[in-house]
């Protein structure tokens, strides 16, 4: 299945593009840009995470509400990267010791349909 992908690189570069290889669980996959339409390979650990999106334009004008309840998306959680950004959300599967883990937005009309945060761009973890 080909998923459409922004990546957040841990230097702050961000590329658009897609994968049909990506797992959880492997420290790698094949990424073809959407500018260049070649296929890089390219390493969980160099990111800062991974947002699933359901279009690459997005709608820069939403607010996305973060009090939003969801049913049958795990804990909800509160994510501190180490460049200050703050990732609310929900996740069933947040384990330090993981490459990284899975989270869901808050607000179901989000752009992003699920995130994968490394878990090395993080300094704090809480379930609220």
């Amino acid at each position: 299945m080909r998923n459409s992908l922004v990546l957040h690189f841990a230097d702050g570069t961000i590329r658009k593009g897609t994968t049909d290889d990506f797992f959880p669980n492997k420290d790698l996959f094949h990424f073809t840009e959407n500018d260049r339409g070649e296929v890089d390979e390219i390493r969980v650990a160099t990111l800062k995470a991974i947002y699933f999106v359901k279009s690459f334009e997005g709608n820069p004008v939403y607010q996305e509400n973060a009090d939003m309840e969801r049913v049958g998306f795990g804990k909800k959680i509160c994510v501190h990267f180490k460049d200050g950004e703050i990732q609310p959300g929900y996740t069933q599967g947040y384990s330090p010791n993981r490459l990284g883990f899975f989270v869901f937005p808050c607000d179901p009309d989000s752009n992003n349909e699920r995130i994968f945060i490394v878990s090395t761009a993080t300094t704090k973890v809480n379930f609220l």
